[in-house]
């Protein structure tokens, strides 16, 4: 018996499927997210359920993957901007984190495997306005530093990472929108360094949701789209690295509240959902 995973989908999702606009979609979130420095997952989720038909859980397994794979292509050359030597330095902060967000990562996959699908669209739409509230304020708003005595610091990074562990994987991103501003806030390092300690965090934990997902049923998704999320993690990464050369041409004030808009816009559509 042919699983529903591995049904051919309609002919319209098919030829929406096709090599040039899964590598066309994947460039486009790749641009968006290069510009503003994240890897665009945010953006991706809603595509693949509104344009390319996957259904929720399909949708979030195959972002997870795609995130997986930016991630491993981005991290060497972020740190070649931000020297290994210097983040060894601040590796009590990644132990802090990751001791709460592969928590986080084990539970949230197993949360997003037993939940209904209508249930499950309408956590992603109240995600995705977190996401875009979380864009706002990490891109346009000045993030302090709370001044935390040890003892306070180090449960409230295990409960952080927590949260944006179960955030990352249930919505298949690696979660740097979360992270970023959380290392400042609770860390007090400067953004630059946070940006590269966020991608030693999100990479053990989305592989521990990897590895959690593997174990569903529905993990048979990218076995049956394997073509499909090598090439549009192909265009992300080419459209990542397209938006990275186009940072400052589009300033801030302009770019991130129209991305943040185009989050919520989809969130109200996943919201709607059947």
């Amino acid at each position: 018996m042919t699983s529903p995973l591995a049904a051919d989908p309609p002919r319209s999702v098919s030829r929406a499927r096709s090599v040039p606009v899964v590598f066309g979609a994947g460039a486009g979130i790749g641009i968006l997210g290069g510009m503003i420095g994240l890897g665009g997952a945010e953006f991706r989720l809603p595509l693949l359920i509104g344009l390319f038909g996957f259904a929720a859980l399909s949708a979030v397994i195959l972002n997870k993957a795609m995130s997986l794979v930016v991630v491993v292509v981005a991290l060497p050359a972020r740190l070649a901007a931000v020297p290994a030597s210097e983040l060894a330095g601040h590796w009590p902060v990644a132990v802090n984190l990751l001791a709460g967000s592969l928590l986080g990562a084990w539970a949230g996959a197993s949360w997003a495997v037993r939940m209904r699908s209508s249930t499950l669209y309408k956590v992603l739409a109240a995600l995705m306005a977190l996401m875009a509230a979380a864009l706002l304020a990490t891109h346009l708003a000045t993030v302090g530093t709370l001044t935390l005595p040890l003892w306070a610091q180090v449960p409230c990074g295990v409960v952080a990472g927590f949260g944006i562990g179960v955030v990352a994987a249930i919505m298949g991103v690696a979660g740097g929108e979360l992270l970023i501003p959380t290392i400042v806030l609770l860390f007090g390092l400067d953004i630059k360094t946070a940006g590269s300690l966020s991608l030693l965090v999100s990479l053990p934990t989305m592989l521990v949701a990897f590895a959690r997902y593997s174990r569903d049923g529905s993990f048979a998704v990218l076995g049956a789209n394997l073509r499909f999320a090598a090439v549009m993690a192909a265009g992300s990464i080419a459209g990542a690295l397209l938006g990275g050369a186009l940072v400052g041409v589009f300033s801030d004030l302009v770019l991130v509240p129209a991305l943040a808009v185009i989050l919520l816009i989809s969130s109200v559509k996943l919201a709607r959902h059947d």
